[in-house]
């Protein structure tokens, strides 16, 4: 099986370019139900996958100046032992559960998860302040909001390699409403600590396999580059929207 998750790569891949999310919001459950891979084996997998897509986001966003370095900061404060708890928890899990005790447990938070994030999507997709641009300067959050923020966004992202993108930016948008250029930017630098610091925990107790890494990326980065140009003529609210009922149903699944 090689060609599959290669392509299966490229559909992940295309649509992140086209919408700037929702990578992990496939590729964990088409890694578990299409390509059997146990559930902590997938959310570590995804991490590290992910971690190294967002390697070139971030220098995109730096070269742009669209970073905003004292948020991630405080974010990071937050985020990256917040991400080693949900580790640590998953490690705990793995000792005191089968395996089939630890995948429906796995399955269970996965589910909320998904739902959880459904409901953000929702919300930003109807939220009337979201579709504006901001390009005035607005004051950031305060400190003690950010590092909460990233602490909790950090143990689900830890512990379900969901959110580093689509929960935490959407989460910030309501906080720190800057333009958008900024706010993703930021937000993907962060995710690439988080994620990458995640992956590595997972990496170390033996949640990841890089050989299906290695044919995920093979496949996502020519869909990234092309969902890139298609951004330009596919209207932006019909691909968020069947993303959205993907995750949903994705969600409800998990909880079947």
């Amino acid at each position: 099986m090689g060609y599959e998750i290669s392509l299966g790569g490229f559909v992940v891949g295309l649509v992140v370019g086209m919408t700037g999310m929702g990578g992990a919001l496939i590729m964990t459950p088409m890694m578990i139900f299409l390509f059997g891979v146990s559930p902590a084996v997938a959310i570590g997998t995804d991490l590290i996958y992910a971690s190294i897509t967002k390697i070139f986001g971030s220098w995109q966003h730096w070269r742009q100046k669209t970073i905003d370095f004292v948020v991630v900061k405080w974010l990071s404060t937050g985020s990256v032992p917040g991400a080693l708890l949900g580790v640590l928890t998953i490690l705990y899990m793995q000792n005191v559960m089968d395996a089939k005790q630890l995948n429906s447990m796995i399955f269970k938070i996965l589910g909320v998860t998904y739902l959880l994030v459904a409901v953000v999507m929702l919300w930003r997709i109807f939220s009337k302040k979201n579709r504006v641009q901001r390009t005035e300067e607005v004051e950031r959050p305060a400190k003690s909001k950010l590092i909460t923020l990233g602490l909790v966004g950090g143990f689900i992202v830890g512990m379900t390699s969901v959110g580093s993108g689509s929960l935490f930016v959407a989460i910030l948008a309501m906080i720190y409403p800057v333009a958008s250029a900024k706010l993703v930017g930021t937000d993907i630098m962060q995710a690439l600590l988080v994620s990458g610091v995640a992956g590595i925990a997972h990496l170390t107790i033996g949640n990841v396999d890089l050989n299906l890494v290695s044919k995920l990326l093979l496949g996502s980065i020519p869909g990234i580059l092309i969902g890139s140009k298609l951004t330009t003529k596919l209207p932006d609210i019909a691909v968020r929207t069947a993303l959205l009922v993907m995750l949903a149903l994705s969600g409800m699944k998990f909880l079947a």
